[in-house]
């Protein structure tokens, strides 16, 4: 079978299949037994006479002969029998009409509705049977044994489009059963027919059928195989293995396949370089290597005259392209090699290439600016895209003389210079346009009247220093609008919403400078609506219905939230009116929202009441931010049974009570947030084993007692990245088993190499996240991380009442970051294993009652750039390191017993009595309260650029 997902193929496919039957008119009687035959089937079969075009028409008084879909020999005997498309639903397993025409050759059952039921081993009794179509028709269950007796079969098509929960399988027989007798066999389709067999790979051997032609496995992710080698002069012609799990390299006896026409191995897991043998198939007209982890150079494509269709897209290939690439390709409609690594130039002569009607080159690493060819007047270019590579200068002129260009998208370049919007008139076939993310200037204000503007379905003009909106009110078939990040001042239009005759569903206007609604509007049936970023006042605009992306964040809208807006927003995943001016209470009708509502933000503005109880109880609900309000009263003990939440934000408001009990059943929580509020609470040991918890917040409440949970296992708070538990009434021992379970604090050389963000992803058709955020303490200053990268790792046990000494375990988190336990009452000698946090570069152990000496250890700390041990007991000299020479004596100020650099007591001049008993024997009194100098601008500059450095 064809795989191609398109109602131009489904019909391609049906018309195949007449012309395939078309049998020339033999002047012959049909024979009587013979129509008794089919008719016995027919009243056999169960199908909708409404929908039928073949058996309905079948006359028992006329010539079985001359019957739609039956084809006859010349002494009368049915040979065909082609009733695909006849909506027969059974009647198939007791038909002994069918299973008795004897002379039958070629049979066709494709798309039927067999709705759940197994392929009847009676096949095997049409021995005659040289071709079976039983594609698409319903079947399940295991393929019978008897099919493997056919052994007349050359063309044997069971595959599915379309499959369902249960599908056609080869296990028992398996495939090597199935075609080990079929000598004659020549095309098998057995495509979303599943033929793993536990624990076993294909049977490569099935490649060395000397008669096979065409093989389809394709659509079965759970098989598993390699390319055998290939003999001397294969019989194939088309191989397709799209969707599956085949792997390892490509042979270089695929050259070997002299005759082969078409081959996909899209999808699948393929790596290594492209043999040079490919260069051998001379015949290949469709070559699909797309999806998979091929690396090395792209192969000379001049080796077949014939290709029309490369794809070799979403892979690791490297180099550059030259002229000899395509050379001589003169029917070739299609080339895709996005997603590689490809560099250079792009060759002039792509554009040249008189039949090339799609041009796909994005997400690469091309360069320079791009020359046009001499050979581009007749060029039947309809879909052009370089988008995110590295080209520059102006966009081409030759482009806008590319007259049957259907799309053309560069947007994510460094292309420069004004362009025009008048320059795109020529281009009547155009019907999408993507300049995004460039270095140009797009002019909307004039416009020829010598030419209408083509009419667009997609428009993205993101980033093009617009000052004005376009005129796209002639525009009647728009879909797509995205004018985010300009210069757009004053009212949103009226007329922006009439874009499009009611078809326009994603409208993206972020990042301008409008500051009204231009009276009278009414937003049209939306899908995504983004106005966020922008200086928009006054009330509300009501969303659509139909809107599943609302943005309205980061305005000055004030007033209320409209008490019916949860009702409005019925199918709403994401809903932000988060950084405005809104005050009053949170609706409870946005609890009618919560069916498909998976993102609701409503953090910084002046919102009051308390939280409704509903919306807790949410099961769909991934993000909950009402965090920087005005909110009172307890949180509600209303967290569902089947929670989803992964992001809870409630800090910064007036909350009190105690963390609800219910939160336990959020098993997917990954942020917990409820800092700066009034909880009065012990520690939350409840949620010590959620696995997925990565961020928690408890800071600036008054919560108490020990942080300890029993029982102690090895698996509590093993993900545990960030803790910030400061400003809180805390008490007790920092036990050393506390830290032997924060395994996400703990140094994976993997995971220090992927940067990642936590980030919640809620629209799974496309790549829309929701960034979390947390404020951490670094140099006594609060600092917004805006992505919370994954490899970031905090404690803040600051300003509390721990008591004891600090465990040497505190060493095996070894890729912590910032550790601040300051402003307790901390006893006992700096653990020498906090050496071991190569990581580390914020320390603070300030305000504290350690003694002892600064170990030796901590030197070895090379990307620590801040560091405050003031306010301590310490004694002895301040270790000499390359990184301690770059702190002040602010960092060591209030310990007594140290001297040397930066101090300016000298060591010598300390008597060679005990430091400590000179500590503790002074007159002079510490005085904890201090509050220490501002801290220097040089030795906090290091730690804020790593951070926002990675942030980006």
């Amino acid at each position: 079978m064809r795989f191609l997902f398109s109602p131009l193929f489904f019909l391609i496919s049906i018309l195949s299949s007449f012309c395939f039957f078309h049998v020339v008119p033999v002047h012959s009687q049909c024979l009587e037994d013979q129509k008794i035959l089919l008719l016995q089937m027919k009243d056999n079969f169960v199908f909708n006479p409404s929908m039928s075009t073949k058996l309905v028409a079948w006359n028992p008084s006329t010539d079985c002969c001359l019957w739609h879909g039956v084809s006859c020999n010349k002494i009368g005997q049915v040979i065909g029998l082609d009733i695909s498309l006849e909506e027969i639903s059974d009647g198939l397993q007791n038909s002994t009409g069918l299973f008795g025409l004897r002379y039958l050759q070629r049979l066709n059952l494709a798309w039927n509705r067999f709705d759940s039921i197994q392929i009847p081993g009676e096949f095997h009794h049409l021995t005659s049977l040289t071709y079976l179509n039983l594609s698409n028709a319903g079947f399940v269950g295991q393929i019978p044994i008897e099919v493997s007796r056919m052994t007349r079969l050359v063309t044997l098509d069971l595959s599915t489009l379309f499959p369902g929960f249960e599908s056609l399988k080869l296990e028992n027989p398996n495939l090597k059963t199935l075609v080990q007798n079929l000598k004659e066999l020549r095309e098998l389709y057995l495509d979303s027919v599943n033929i793993s067999a536990p624990g076993r790979f294909f049977p490569d051997k099935i490649f060395q059928v000397p008669t096979l032609q065409n093989l389809d496995l394709s659509n079965n992710e759970l098989l598993k195989g390699n390319l055998p080698q290939f003999p001397q002069r294969g019989s194939f012609r088309r191989i397709t293995l799209s969707y599956t799990n085949f792997s390892g390299p490509m042979p270089d006896s695929i050259g070997n396949l002299g005759m082969l026409s078409r081959i996909d191995l899209s999808n699948c897991n393929f790596s290594g370089h492209l043999p040079s043998t490919i260069t051998n198939l001379t015949e290949i007209g469709y070559l699909d290597f797309s999806s998979n982890n091929l690396t090395g150079l792209v192969p000379l494509f001049s080796m077949s005259k014939k290709l029309t269709y490369i794809d070799l897209s979403r892979n690791d290939l490297s180099g550059s392209l030259s002229s000899m690439h395509f050379e001589g390709l003169n029917d070739l409609v299609y080339m895709n090699l996005g997603y590689n690594s490809l560099n250079g130039s792009i060759p002039p002569a792509l554009f040249a290439l008189p039949s090339l009607q799609i041009l796909q080159l994005s997400n690469n690493q091309f360069g320079g600016e791009v020359n046009e060819s001499s050979s581009t007047s007749s060029s039947q270019l309809h879909t052009l895209d370089l988008s995110s590579n590295l080209l520059e200068g102006p966009i081409p002129e030759f482009f806008f003389e590319l007259r049957k260009l259907n799309v053309l998208v560069l947007s994510s370049n460094f292309f420069n210079g004004t362009v025009q919007m008048e320059n795109f008139q020529n281009l009547q076939n155009l019907t999408r346009l993507e300049l995004a993310c460039n270095r140009l200037s797009i002019n909307a204000s004039s416009s020829s009247t010598s030419s209408p503007f083509p009419q667009l379905t997609r428009l993205s003009l993101a980033s093009c220093k617009l000052q004005r909106f376009p005129d796209l009110r002639n525009q009647s078939k728009m879909s797509f609008l995205d004018l985010s990040d300009n210069q757009i001042k004053g009212e949103i239009p009226y007329w922006i919403w009439e874009v499009g005759n009611g078809s326009l569903s994603h409208l993206n206007l972020s990042y301008n400078l409008l500051q009204h609604l231009q009276k009278p509007y009414k937003i049209p049936s939306l899908t995504i609506l983004d106005i966020h970023s922008n200086q928009l006042q006054g009330d509300l605009p009501i969303p659509p219905p139909s809107a599943i992306f609302i943005d309205y964040s980061g305005n000055n809208f004030n007033n209320s939230i409209p008490a019916d807006i949860g009702n409005i927003l019925s199918v709403a995943s994401f809903f932000s009116l988060s950084n405005n001016s809104l005050t009053g209470a949170i609706p409870e009708s946005l609890c009618n929202a919560t069916s498909y509502l998976q993102l609701l933000d409503l953090s910084n503005n002046s919102l009051s009441g308390t939280i409704p109880n509903c919306l807790l109880s949410s099961q769909n609900l991934g993000v909950l931010n009402l965090g920087r309000n005005n909110l009172s009263g307890a949180i509600p003990n209303t967290f569902s049974s089947s929670c989803g939440l992964r992001t809870l934000d409630l800090r910064r408001n007036n909350l009190s009570g105690q963390i609800p009990g219910s939160l336990v059943n959020c098993k997917l929580l990954e942020v917990v947030t409820v800092g700066n509020n009034y909880i009065e609470d012990i520690f939350p040991c409840m949620l010590k084993n959620s696995s997925s918890l990565r961020v928690l917040v408890l800071r600036s409440n008054r919560f108490n007692g020990d942080i300890r949970c029993h029982p102690a296992a090895n698996n509590s708070w093993q993900n545990l990245q960030i803790i910030d538990i400061a400003f809180n009434n805390f008490s007790g021992y920092l036990y050393p088993k506390c830290f032997l379970s924060w395994r996400g604090m703990m140094l994976d050389n993997d995971a220090q190499l992927e940067h990642n963000h936590l980030k919640f992803k809620y629209l799974n058709l496309n790549n829309f996240y929701y960034q979390d955020t947390v404020t951490v303490t670094i140099k006594g200053l609060e600092l917004e991380l805006v992505k919370i990268l994954t490899v970031f790792t905090s404690i803040d046990f600051s300003c509390n009442n721990f008591e004891g000494e600090i465990p040497e375990t505190v060493g095996d988190l070894s890729s912590l970051y910032i550790l601040n336990l300051s402003h307790n009452a901390l006893t006992g000698p700096i653990p020498k294993s906090i050496g071991n946090l190569t990581q580390l570069g914020s320390l603070d152990l300030s305000k504290n009652q350690l003694t002892g000496v600064i170990p030796q250890e901590l030197t070895s700390l090379t990307f620590l750039s801040f560091l405050n041990l003031s306010y301590n007991r310490l004694f002895g000299m301040i270790p000499l390191g390359s990184q301690f020479q770059t702190f002040e004596a602010a960092s060591y100020e209030g310990n007594l017993g140290l001297c040397g650099f930066p101090l300016d007591v000298s060591c010598n001049k300390i008597p060679p009595t005990s430091f400590e008993d000179r500590l503790y024997n002074s007159k002079t009194k510490i005085n904890w309260d201090y509050v220490s100098a501002a801290l220097g601008y040089t030795v906090g500059f290091g730690i804020t650029v790593w951070v926002l450095w990675f942030a980006l």
